[in-house]
């Protein structure tokens, strides 16, 4: 499970998202606005509900700013402002932890504007709004794979950009989180004695997550497995791949113990 201390922290994930869109921000920057009555339909002039707007998002009120970029869209569908309005509602809904009209408002972006320069944003930002709902590892991981998707997809659109270098460093983490999963579900079926339904999910782990920080206990798990199931020449087998990968970690040393007296022939010792 990835712990909150990590890049999971919403905190330092929003204020990377903030600085990323600061080029944008300052490009559309504008006065005016902030009182009560900003949200009610008032016909406004582009500049001044655009002010409005961002006003409201500079002191922190992130829905009401987000729902006065979709009024300047709204009121002045043709102009320019309209384009960065609904980007900018995109990124008032994430700040404001609305996930899910983040994602809505940044693909009516790129339906609507599918080669403008600010897509690759878009993108990112679509990966972000799904990579904040992932959950702990003991609860439903479809939001975790959707998250997974989109990261994949701001790296395989825009490679070599800052967009796709910090989307990498979060499909490791969601690499981890998933095979942490795995990892949850095959010590329950073990705990019940499914031994074989667990030795599945053991080998997801290091077939799909090979890399990740549970391979050195899915090892472990398999060698468990594989001597519940009968089978020890396949609990050497894993015994004998830990050992050479991992030694001197601290499942290297249960898998010794867990041999028995075959230990230092099958582990190298």
């Amino acid at each position: 499970m990835i712990k909150n201390s990590a890049l999971f922290s919403r905190r330092s994930a929003k204020i990377a998202t903030a600085v990323a869109l600061g080029s944008l921000t300052a490009a559309c920057g504008g006065g005016g606005g902030g009182g009560p009555i900003d949200t009610a339909y008032v016909a406004r002039d582009v500049e001044s509900l655009y002010g409005a707007a961002k006003t409201r998002l500079d002191n922190g009120q992130a829905r009401v700013a987000a729902a006065l970029f979709d009024e300047v869209e709204r009121q002045h569908p043709y102009s320019p402002w309209a384009r960065r309005a609904q980007l900018m509602s995109a990124f008032s809904y994430y700040v404001g932890s609305d996930y899910n009209k983040s994602i809505q408002s940044a693909q009516r972006f790129l339906s609507i504007h599918p080669g403008n320069k600010d897509a690759p944003y878009a993108y990112y930002l679509i990966a972000l709004s799904y990579y904040e709902q992932i959950s702990d590892v003991q609860r439903d991981q479809s939001v975790t794979n959707q998250a997974l998707t989109a990261l994949n997809e701001v790296q395989r659109r825009y490679p070599g950009t800052k967009y796709a270098a910090d989307a990498k460093l979060k499909v490791d983490l969601v690499n981890d989180h998933l095979a942490g999963k795995e990892m949850e579900i095959g010590r329950f079926y073990q705990e019940t004695g499914k031994w074989l339904a667990a030795q599945l999910r053991f080998q997801n782990v290091i077939k799909q997550y090979q890399t990740t920080s549970h391979t050195p206990e899915g090892l472990y798990r398999l060698v468990e497995t594989s001597l519940a199931l009968g089978v020890p020449q396949e609990a050497r087998k894993y015994a004998a791949v830990l050992g050479s990968n991992y030694p001197g970690n601290e499942w290297y040393d249960k898998a010794y113990d867990l041999i028995g007296d075959e230990a230092p022939t099958l582990l190298g010792g």
